[in-house]
């Protein structure tokens, strides 16, 4: 997700928000995204192991081209689903392309969210059961209202893992976030370093 307006996505006379969100990745950047070196570096099979079972219904909030959602997919087989939302089109569209030529789109489903919302609320309250937000909380303009969406999609119990660069995201920011979500709704559980990357998981209350 990422604009070169910080104060993009909010009405006219809003007035100046909270805190800017950052800029949003350009879908014309994005085979920058999924390359071998990321693969090794974060290996997103790893934290599929670690997070996502088979039939699991997940959420990969962000998903651009698709980089985490391939090996999110593969882990929740025929009987799983994962609903890899981004707001660029472009994104979803490389996305169907690399995952439809591996037999893999039948398990996901595609979603273009709105600028201020993840849009998919009633419909699927209550309905997934583990969340991902991968280097991307941060640009979006209202982390919490996005963090009240995520818990209500949630199942009880159900998962939030949130990771942020901290070449991008401060140390103070990232614990902001945390308690945004804590507010809206979701218990931290742990903090660790995703990487180099700042990472939490949170459960729903």
């Amino acid at each position: 997700m990422t604009s070169s307006d910080p104060s993009a996505g909010f009405p006219a006379n809003a007035g100046t928000p909270k805190k800017p969100h950052h800029h949003i990745f350009s879908a014309e950047k994005a085979s920058h995204l999924d390359t071998k070196f990321r693969r090794i570096l974060y290996r997103p099979d790893r934290l599929a192991e670690r997070y996502v079972k088979p039939g699991d219904r997940v959420l990969d909030f962000g998903c651009g081209p698709g980089f985490f959602t391939r090996e999110f997919a593969k882990k929740v087989g025929e009987n799983g689903t994962v609903i890899a939302a981004d707001l660029q089109e472009e994104m979803l569209a490389i996305l169907k392309g690399k995952l439809g030529s591996e037999g893999l789109l039948p398990r996901v489903r595609t979603h273009r969210c709105k600028p201020d919302s993840l849009d998919l609320s009633p419909e699927r309250d209550g309905q997934v059961d583990v969340a991902f937000a991968i280097f991307v909380v941060h640009e979006v303009p209202d982390r919490e209202k996005l963090f009240r969406e995520i818990t209500a999609m949630l199942v009880p119990g159900g998962l939030f893992f949130y990771s942020e660069p901290p070449v991008i995201v401060s140390g103070s920011e990232f614990r902001e976030s945390c308690a945004l979500a804590e507010k809206a709704g979701l218990r931290l559980v742990e903090t660790r370093f995703f990487f180099v990357n700042r990472a939490a998981v949170l459960k729903k209350v």
